[in-house]
């Protein structure tokens, strides 16, 4: 089990029929690989609180890019 303070990461790979898009917003906010529809980000930080932090952020940008691409093309 992790404690609060030992080092953590995660890695999550995803594919998107607009991964482009959704990897254009990612730029600033991690780092990842796009590999044609499939998104692949890594991330890791000193504390699992931290860790947890970063994952809803980059959930939530997830999630706005993924509304926004749905507006803009009327679904």
């Amino acid at each position: 089990m992790t404690k609060k303070s030992e080092i953590t990461q995660f890695e999550i790979s995803f594919r998107h029929n607009d991964a482009q898009a959704l990897s254009a917003s990612l730029v600033t906010e991690c780092q990842f690989v796009r590999d044609n529809d499939t998104i692949t980000i890594s991330e890791k930080a000193k504390t699992f609180v931290d860790l947890r932090a970063r994952w809803n952020s980059l959930m939530r940008g997830l999630i706005a890019s993924e509304l926004a691409l749905s507006a803009t093309k009327g679904d």
